[in-house]
Parts: C-alpha cells; sequence; structure tokens
C-alpha cells in the first residue's frame, strides 16, 4: 500500500540565535560564590508572523483533511467528519485521544495539553488514513503550500535556524492492528521516520532573506 505523501513541509524558526541587542538590554547581576541565578526570557515588540495555524480537521472521502496540521500548545483542535461511515481519530504522541465519530458533521474539540508530535490514525478499518500534527509552544511555525513557499514576517535583525520537517514517506513494514468496525485484525502500513533538514539564515533590517531547501528525490 502506497501512502499518500503530503507536499507540505513543516517549517520550525528557532530561536537558538545571535540576535543583535543594544547595550541598554544588558544588567550585570552581583553573584556571590556558589550563588544561582534565575529569571526569565521575555519577546518584546511586535511578534513575527507565520502562514497561520491549522486547527480544524474534516474526515472527507476516507482522508483526514488537512493532512499535516498545526495546533498550539494548550489550544483546541477542532475535528468532525463529513463521510456517512463510521471513523475514528486515534491520537498518540503528545496527545493521547480516541474518539468515534459516527454520525457526519458533529464538530468535536480538544485542548491539546502540550508540545510535540502528534500521530492521527483511524482505526475504524481505514489503515490508509493518517495524519500529523505538531503542537507548538509558540508562533514561530508555518507550514508550507503547494509548492513550498513559507513566509515570517516582522522578523528582528538577528541569525537564525531554521528547520525543515517532513514525514516519512518510504514503506518500512506492516503492524497488526484492531479494526473496531469489523472487529477483526487488520494489517497497517508502517512508514520510515520523518526527515528533518537545517539552515542558517541572517536576518537585516527591512530586508528579505531566502532560505531555499532543496530535497533530493527518494533521499
Amino acid at each position: 500500500m502506497r501512502r499518500v505523501v503530503s507536499l507540505h513541509f513543516l517549517i520550525g524558526f528557532f530561536f537558538t540565535t545571535a540576535i543583535a541587542f543594544s547595550q541598554s538590554d544588558y544588567k550585570v547581576v552581583p553573584v556571590t560564590n556558589g550563588g544561582t541565578i534565575s529569571g526569565t526570557v521575555k519577546w518584546s515588540g511586535p511578534a513575527t508572523r507565520a502562514l497561520g495555524f491549522r486547527r480544524h480537521l474534516d474526515q472527507r472521502n476516507c482522508r483526514y483533511i488537512p493532512h499535516i496540521l498545526l495546533v498550539p500548545e494548550k489550544a483546541a483542535l477542532d475535528m468532525k467528519s463529513s463521510d456517512p461511515t463510521l471513523h475514528t481519530i486515534h491520537m498518540d504522541g503528545a496527545a493521547t485521544f480516541n474518539l468515534p465519530f459516527p454520525f457526519p458533521d458533529r464538530v468535536n474539540s480538544r485542548t491539546m495539553p502540550s508540545a510535540g508530535l502528534v500521530h492521527l490514525r483511524c482505526n475504524g478499518g481505514h489503515v490508509w488514513m493518517n495524519a500529523e500534527m505538531m503542537v507548538v509552544s509558540h508562533p514561530y511555525y508555518a507550514v508550507t503550500d503547494e509548492s513550498g513557499h513559507f513566509e515570517f514576517t516582522g522578523v528582528p535583525a538577528g541569525t537564525y535556524q531554521i528547520v525543515a520537517w517532513h514525514e516519512g514517506w518510504g514503506l518500512a513494514g506492516k503492524e497488526q492492528a484492531y479494526d473496531v468496525l469489523t472487529e477483526r485484525s487488520v494489517q497497517r502500513p508502517l512508514f520510515t521516520e520523518a526527515r528533518t533538514w537545517e539552515k542558517s539564515v541572517t536576518v537585516s533590517g527591512n530586508q528579505v532573506s531566502p532560505v531555499n531547501f532543496v530535497i533530493p528525490n527518494g533521499k
């Protein structure tokens, strides 16, 4: 069974950076021998803007739409089924829910408790139904469009690490799964691990800083 591979990449904007701070942003703190420094780091000024979150999932024509979801931590994912057949959404990873959808067009919402990757599968006999959801603790993520384009605007000057993520697309084997609809064992395909690529980018004031990822075919 071949996987329907999404052409969308998840782009993470990481602040392990060398951001240019003014001299007034620094504070001198006296510390005695063996002392402890504690505090917080807060972002000041306008927030960077990305292409937006994906917080709505539909089960349509026995597919999860969209295939890649992007949801803020502690925010709700709204789910429904447009199909007249039984579907389920089984989540594992940073969120663990198992939700049946026996009736069409009824919205069910769940709050995502913690940041991380969540795998979505249907255990209602539709072993090909799958999706991936990234629950994120800050807004500096984006899902590319179908041409691979992404954009962050209002980024302060500095050097940043950009990470591109894509689910695995190679068939690695199969596993036994339980079909709650027919009450029998079925085989679900297993795929290779997700892949990531990283690039560093330096942003200067009012300038467009391109970051281009070229993903070799089949690599």
